[in-house]
């Protein structure tokens, strides 16, 4: 009942805003009979150029008259206008903008320019290079485009830093990423698979390397072309892949306080129809982290408390390689083959002291020492083709062919050194192996200058077997006895088969899209020996929608609809405890299902000079919900020898959570030296009651990042951002808002040959988790605050005709795009 209540609201709030757009002109405009209109073609290959920027202007002040963009083909038209004489502005981002002028009179009302050429900015002249830059952050409708190496803020750090300055984007300090509140997410790197912040195949985020980022692609409602899976939506990591002719490359090396080193080298070579390119990234870290918890329960009528204070130190080191080539077999056909290998080594140490009470009796105290040591290898192979037709502009044919190896050996250990009479410590060893494959073919057919078909069909296999052992130390020596009733070992397999289509087409001012994705499933694993089998085998059709209007004054008003699904995962389905410490461990359930997601969206985006504003209502409603539940197990606790409350995590499905709310995202420059770029969310979460005998949970949360970017000097680029994540309801509990704020700056050496930068994050310390959890009979507290205030200075040596990136461009940063693929 409460959903189709919010859908009805959602609906009316739909209807208001289509409402208060200007889906007509005004009638003062329509008696305006003038019109100009033309295609924008590359000046090299004779390309469209769709999706830039075209305005008039009064060539006495250069005031904004009116404005389009142009269409798939690089067509454009703007009507009903008056007659007098206009300049015509055309913007593309990496191109010089193009100026005509323009006279509509009464015998020549209408202005046919006709194919209007565009030189690209990175061109060559007389030994000198003039590279294109791209603006910061590229907000179409369907998509953001974060270019990475605009952004200060993420210097010396991973793929987790990038994301903590990405529009739609929300990172802890744990490195969990969540899209609008979701954390079933899709991540991708250079559109294949990849390891997430929660898990999975492939290298992990922590693992990837800001410098070697190029740029984010945000996809919050995508179509039938991408991947099903991640309710919260799809982000693809564009990863840096030099094609320039002759020798180029980057080195940097960063240092950071307390120990924190990082250093990367990139080089490539193109010569005649090959290309070879390669990098290394190595980081070698030291983190301090304090975290603290409190636990009550009341145990077959007698109340137990623990609270747990802890301080670890956490020592990471990271190695990653790419080596790979691009070979042009001919004008229409070339072959890319990569290869990536991963090196990833870490131990935290830790002391945590315990305080124990039972009833009315006096507390004990227990002082408890842990050790975890991570080793993990993974090593990514692909072969990417691609075909087009010189004669049938926009066809296309890609396909790859990838593979995914891990390697993961994580051991947990513990000692109670003081406080309990079994002082003898244990250890959880951990080790995964996995192997991945993958196949995807896509094709793209134009139908005409406005309309296209795209299908595609997509093979995953994946298969992951492990084993948990339990090792406890011998109370008359220092060696580790294993104990088989507490170990286990498990396989998991996974088989996915996909495909889809997608038509879209343009009438008029208004273009479309829809499309269709089948997927099938095979999931199967078990613990060995009979114990938690499962064997999951469905399939499902996810259709996507999208229509879209351009208005007058340069606006655009878009809609969507996708339909998505989050599976579990191993971790979530297995059903063997994996321990944190002796009183707290996770477990998966084998009757975990799918859940399945609706999601729609209404975006509206107006440029008018330099600014651009991006406003989206969206609605997501999600059927048999997954989520994370905490209780207590009685009887470990009952027979936990140190006493204390043993927790367990599991995950279940709840039936139904909704999210209804809004986003917004404003680029703006304020002067010649200081751009503004704002984005924030509003939304409500309702999620599903934990029992039977409680009410569904609602709260009102939301995000806001601003980032200010100065150029004091030509050479000098000043960044100060600003992040702020409102408090966030669980099915038991909440987690508090956090925020924080970063500076960095960046000075251009050399002629532009080289940059030293500076940047510090959460300057003033404030980046903690803070949560709260309850359930019948229990209740827990949390604050964890890992080491977030760091210095970092790096400096950048750059070789060939590789430059530092320049000041962001005072241009509507509105092109690009298409229809969520």
């Amino acid at each position: 009942m409460k959903s189709s209540t919010l859908f009805s609201r959602a609906q009316k709030c739909l209807g208001l805003l289509v409402m208060l757009f200007p889906l007509a002109i005004t009638d003062l405009q329509a008696q305006n009979p003038g019109a100009v209109s033309g295609t924008l073609l590359d000046h090299g290959n004779g390309q469209a150029l769709p999706f830039a920027n075209v305005v008039l202007l009064r060539p006495q002040d250069s005031s904004f008259v009116a404005g389009a963009q142009t269409t798939d083909n690089g067509a454009f038209i703007i009507d009903k206008v008056a007659l007098g004489k206009y300049l015509v502005r055309a913007t593309v981002i990496g191109y010089k903008p193009l100026r005509r002028t323009v006279d509509l009179t009464s015998a020549a009302p209408e202005a046919k320019l006709g194919p209007l050429r565009l030189i690209s900015t990175a061109t060559q002249l007389a030994g000198v290079t003039v590279q294109g830059e791209r603006a910061a952050v590229e907000d179409n409708l369907d998509k953001k485009v974060i270019n990475v190496e605009k952004d200060l803020s993420s210097v010396g750090g991973s793929a987790v830093n990038v994301l903590q300055n990405v529009p739609s984007v929300t990172v802890d300090q744990n490195g969990n990423v969540s899209m609008r509140g979701s954390s079933n997410i899709t991540v991708l790197v250079d559109g294949k698979p990849s390891g997430s912040a929660t898990g999975g195949m492939g290298m992990r985020l922590e693992q990837i390397p800001a410098s070697s980022i190029e740029r984010v692609e945000v996809i919050t409602n995508p179509s039938a072309r991408y991947d099903a899976a991640g309710s919260g939506g799809v982000l693809n990591i564009i990863l840096k892949k030099q094609k320039k002719d002759g020798y180029n490359g980057q080195a940097i090396a960063n240092l950071g306080t307390r120990d924190k080193y990082s250093t990367s080298l990139s080089l490539n070579r193109r010569t005649g129809k090959l290309n070879v390119f390669g990098s290394y990234d190595g980081r070698n870290n030291r983190w301090h982290n304090q975290n603290s918890t409190q636990q009550r329960a009341d145990v077959e009528g007698v109340l137990l408390s623990t609270n747990q204070d802890s301080r670890s130190q956490q020592h990471g080191r990271d190695h990653n390689g790419r080596l790979g080539l691009d070979y042009t077999i001919s004008p229409e056909q070339s072959l890319t083959v990569t290869v990536q290998p991963n090196l990833h080594r870490s131990n935290n140490v830790g002391n945590q002291i315990s305080r124990l009470q039972t009833g009315s009796e006096q507390p004990t105290f227990q002082t408890n020492r842990t050790d975890v040591s991570e080793n993990v290898n993974v090593l990514d192979a692909s072969t990417d083709y691609r075909r087009t037709w010189a004669q049938h502009k926009g066809r296309e044919l890609t396909g790859s062919l990838n593979y995914t190896g891990l390697l993961a050996d994580v051991v947990v250990g513990q000692r109670l050194t003081e406080g309990a009479p079994d002082l003898t410590a244990w250890k959880q060893d951990f080790h995964v192996h996995l192997d991945a494959l993958e196949f995807q073919s896509d094709y793209v057919h134009p139908l005409d200058s406005t309309g296209r078909i795209d299908a595609g069909l997509k093979g995953q296999w994946q298969t992951n077997n492990g084993t948990d052992d339990y090792l406890r130390q011998n109370a008359d020596n220092q060696q580790y006895a294993q104990v088989l009733q507490n170990s286990f070992a498990y396989n998991f397999q996974e088989y996915l088969q996909a495909g889809y289509v997608t038509f879209q087409n343009q009438l008029g001012k208004w273009n479309y899209q829809a499309g269709v994705r089948g997927e099938y499933t095979h999931t199967q694993g078990e613990v060995r020996g009979g114990k938690g089998q499962f064997n999951l085998q469905y399939f499902n059709l996810f259709p996507s929608a999208l229509v879209a209007r351009k208005l007058s004054g340069d606006q655009r008003v878009q809609l969507s609809y996708s339909r998505r699904l989050n599976r579990p995962g191993f971790m979530q389905l297995l059903p063997f405890p994996i321990y944190q410490d002796q009183r707290n461990y996770r477990q998966g359930d084998p009757s975990l299902r799918p859940e399945y997601i609706n999601s729609l969206e209404f975006g509206h985006q107006i440029s008018k000079g330099q600014a651009t504003l991006s406003t989206t209502l969206f609605y997501r409603q999600t059927n048999n919900s997954i989520q994370q539940f905490r209780t207590v197990d009685t009887a470990a606790t009952r027979l936990n020898d140190a006493g204390g409350i043993v927790a367990a995590m599991s995950f279940r499905n709840y039936g139904q959570a909704t999210s209804f709310g809004a986003e917004m995202s404003l680029n703006q420059p304020l002067t010649k030296w200081w751009r503004l770029t704002a984005s924030g969310s509003l939304f409500r979460n309702s999620i599903t009651a934990a029992t039977g005998t409680e009410a569904t949970r609602n709260n009102l949360t939301g995000t806001l990042r601003l980032l200010n970017t100065f150029n004091p000097t030509p050479k000098l680029d000043v960044q100060l951002t600003g992040n702020y994540r409102a408090a966030v309801i669980t099915p038991q509990g909440r987690i508090e808002p956090i925020y924080n704020v970063d500076v960095a700056l960046r000075q251009r050496l050399f002629t532009d040959r080289a940059a030293l930068t500076l940047r510090v994050s959460d300057i003033f310390n404030t980046q903690r988790q803070r949560l709260s959890a309850y359930s019948p009979g229990y209740e827990a507290t949390g604050n964890f605050k890992n080491e977030t205030r760091v210095g970092y200075l790096g400096f950048s040596w750059y070789f060939g005709s590789n430059k530092p990136p320049k000041k962001i461009e005072q241009q509507p940063q509105g092109s690009g795009g298409g229809f969520g693929g």
